[in-house]
């Protein structure tokens, strides 16, 4: 296997000039990833991969690791994460390559990942952002930026024997199907009612009590119009749902139906700096909208900067956060207008 890797390793330089970029790598055509370029892409995604099993965020892994990415000593720079897609796309594109070539050493590496993920999840379904766990917010059930999601729709895919997972081992599908039902579990006892009623779901839960958390600390306990489509969408991919999942689903639907934002645009200009603001502004005719966050007993939209101070006006936090995260975007609309009504139609016929 070491040799394997090592011959790949060689392919490096040659192999990624001019290469695929990183944010791209499970977007090519199926005969991509038994080319020279996508095994050298497999062999330095394995070079990054930690004693855990998983693998760290925001590093692009088609070439690999550089000096100074190894002698980085910040705490979360090489730790095992779901976050921002960490893991979960390095198993997916292993596992095109692995489909495609059918390597013996890649699937090792896969397996050791994709045992990672099952080590990570909490009893109760969920999991944390990091593992080995990490004091603070990393700890919460993390649905933020679909981290959860994510990592249910690797399993569930393998569970189902699904390309490109058709390789995994009976075992492993067995305790992938298992930890899906527990997730969906999870789903479904963290989602938020309001007098009784179904709403939506916070970025993320607590893992003792299962109710909304803070994270970063413009990143309140609310309800997101952001994160609960991506909920929705995975349980509406749930074949023969249950009752239950029946009712979150149309819970939430209703709930994302009764919070849109009507009569306002948002503006977007670059200072002289060259940083980008963004603004919101009257607009009869703008875009429905949705909040990134919405006040929990009131369903207002709400925005906080840095200082953790809750404003209902967007224009009242500092330029940094308006132009550096998304607090408003049309995240719902798809689902509302076809991807709903679509499985509403399909759950009807016989």
């Amino acid at each position: 296997m070491i040799r394997g890797l090592l011959l790949f390793t060689a392919l490096l330089p040659a192999a990624l000039a001019g290469a695929v970029r990183w944010n791209e790598v499970l977007r090519q055509p199926a005969e991509w990833y038994a080319s020279p370029e996508a095994r050298a892409v497999a062999a330095s995604i394995v070079q990054y991969q930690t004693p855990e099993g998983g693998w760290p965020k925001n590093t692009d892994m088609t070439a690999p690791p550089s000096a100074e990415f190894l002698a980085n000593a910040q705490p979360d720079h090489r730790a095992p994460t779901i976050d921002n897609g960490a893991t979960t796309t390095q198993l997916a594109c292993l596992a095109r390559v692995i489909t495609a070539t059918e390597d013996v050493a890649l699937r090792a590496a896969f397996e050791r990942g994709f045992d990672y993920l099952l080590a990570a999840q909490y009893e109760n379904g969920g999991w944390p952002q990091y593992f080995p766990l990490r004091k603070g917010y990393y700890a919460h059930i993390t649905y933020n930026d679909n981290a959860m999601v994510g990592v249910l729709t690797v399993l569930r895919d393998t569970a189902a024997g699904a390309a490109p997972y058709g390789f995994v081992d009976a075992a492993r599908r067995e305790r992938a199907a298992a930890a899906v039902a527990k997730g969906v579990a999870c789903i479904l006892r963290t989602q938020v009612k309001q007098n009784g009623r179904l709403t939506g779901w916070c970025a993320q839960h607590d893992e003792h009590t299962f109710a909304p958390v803070w994270a970063r600390n413009f990143e309140p306990p609310s309800l997101s119009g952001s994160e609960s489509v991506g909920l929705v969408r995975f349980l509406m991919a749930v074949k023969n749902p249950s009752p239950e999942i029946v009712a979150a689903i149309e819970g939430a639907v209703a709930w994302l139906e009764s919070v849109k934002i009507t009569g306002m645009r948002i503006d977007e200009t670059r200072g002289a700096d060259g940083k980008l603001d963004r603004r919101a502004v009257a607009d009869p005719a703008g875009p429905v909208l949705w909040a990134r966050f919405y006040e929990l007993e009131t369903n207002r939209p709400i925005y906080l900067g840095r200082d953790k101070v809750v404003h209902y006006d967007l224009n009242e936090i500092e330029r940094e956060r308006r132009g550096g995260y998304g607090y408003l975007g049309t995240w719902p609309a798809q689902l509302l207008a076809k991807d709903y009504p679509r499985w509403r139609q399909n759950l009807q016929q016989p």
